[in-house]
């Protein structure tokens, strides 16, 4: 693509973001003023590490016919994190909650290890020259400066730990640097944000296993995750762990009610922590008003167009009621539905105003104000739900560092929301990890 139409699509991004705060340059900014801003922000963009903490995957895009070294639909592979100049990705071993039995524990299990094995495949068979993976900061920086894409491992559920606190050492063995103690829905080792809609809890916070679990995550220096587990977990976890914890995707409630994001005092404990929040590109989390009006008017075609080739789209409950190859199977199915939407989409875009890279930065914006800017990271939760209008997927990266060149944050400060924060949490949880190990 030659430079001219390059600055051409970055200026319809930075154009195109609607409801400016007050930090954004005045509406009236000549084309010049424009083009040196993208020009800024491009620089920076390329000099500072930016890192996402919450990629999600799909095992069938890790083989050796179909893999990240190929432009795929899905939002995050090589060509798209090169393309929009993704340093980092976080790959997510994620396991849905189940059954709190033996064989929900042994079905867990053996799903975390398929996904940690596919990382170990792309790093080390598939795409060695490419990206690598890191297990700490300093080996996250050393692999960029070769100008490789760099690999790390988060785990979403610690459903798959089972009732065997060795696990923790071992997936830590594995490369995983950060979890959460649980998904939607109750685990055995803490409940869940979703206790919420029903006001039904298991543990009224961390459980007793879960208790251990936190200490295990201390000694070996793995970060603790609270996105998903309820307030009173969160808490929990705060008063028991000896380092700072992490909300991997999260965003504020007090611009989004929804319960998958902090509220002012959570935000406050973990300021008192040392932690840092990820800021979470999901459209939902994000404007739930905006999201729902959208997402009607885009039921309606996808509705249509499924219609027209025979297949039925059902309710999310529905769908996590499915087994593992039926899931599959309508998910692969329904993506392609969502492809033969994708122009009648677009085009309802225009009018109705999507969730976009300013509402999303909104949040940044409160945060730092709220909670001081070191505390503040960025995140996407690409292939797992997120994505907003103009970061919809990796290539779309540098539209966040644009936005916030537009409202005015410096390098140094983008710095740290683009990975510099999280990865001082990353050395002070491996710090006192050592501190343990040395009693």
């Amino acid at each position: 693509m030659k430079a001219s139409q390059i600055l051409f699509l970055l200026i319809f991004a930075l154009i195109s973001c609607k409801h400016v705060s007050e930090k954004k340059i005045d509406d009236n900014t000549t084309p010049q003023l424009e083009k040196d801003l993208i020009t800024k922000a491009t620089e920076i963009h390329k000099r500072v590490l930016t890192v996402d903490t919450h990629n999600d995957i799909n095992l069938k895009n890790f083989t050796n016919d179909v893999n990240y070294t190929q432009e795929l639909d899905n939002q995050v592979n090589l060509p798209k994190m090169k393309k929009g100049g993704l340093d980092i990705s976080w790959l997510i071993v994620y396991t849905g909650q189940g059954e709190l039995t033996n064989e929900g524990y042994a079905n867990a299990y053996k799903e975390a290890i398929a996904k940690f094995e596919a990382i170990h495949k792309l790093t080390k068979e598939i795409a060695p020259d490419q990206i690598e993976l890191a297990v700490t900061s300093e080996e996250a920086k050393n692999i960029n400066k070769t100008g490789k894409k760099v690999a790390m491992i988060g785990i979403e559920n610690g459903y798959p730990i089972g009732t065997d606190i060795n696990r923790v050492k071992e997936f830590y063995d594995l490369g995983a640097r950060y979890m959460s103690l649980s998904h939607n829905g109750h685990s055995q080792l803490c409940d869940s944000n979703t206790g919420e809609e029903d006001n039904v809890w298991l543990h009224n916070g961390v459980s007793e296993l879960g208790k251990e679990v936190i200490a295990e995550m201390n000694k070996w220096g793995m970060m603790i995750d609270v996105s998903h587990p309820s307030k009173e977990s969160m808490r929990d976890m705060i008063e028991l762990s000896k380092a700072p914890i992490i909300a991997s995707h999260s965003s504020c409630r007090a611009l989004c009610d929804h319960s998958r994001n902090l509220d002012d005092e959570q935000l406050q404990w973990l300021k008192q922590n040392g932690g840092v929040i990820q800021t979470v590109a999901f459209s939902a989390y994000v404007n739930t008003e905006k999201n729902n009006k959208f997402k009607e008017a885009t039921n309606v075609i996808l509705k249509e167009v499924a219609a027209s080739k025979n297949f039925e789209i059902i309710s999310w409950n529905d769908y996590r009621a499915l087994d593992k190859e039926a899931k599959e199977a309508y998910y692969s199915k329904y993506s392609e539905i969502k492809k033969l939407a994708k122009p009648k989409i677009d085009e309802v875009s225009k009018t109705l105003d999507p969730v976009n890279v300013s509402d999303f930065v909104d949040h940044i914006d409160y945060l730092v104000e709220k909670i001081g800017i070191e505390h503040v990271g960025i995140s996407s939760d690409f292939d797992g739900g997120g994505g907003v209008q103009g970061w919809n997927h990796a290539s779309e990266t540098l539209n966040v560092t644009i936005e916030l060149v537009k409202r005015g944050y410096k390098e140094d400060q983008i710095e740290l929301l683009w990975g510099g924060n999280l990865f001082r949490v990353l050395d002070e949880v491996q710090e006192v990890a050592q501190k343990i190990q040395n009693l």
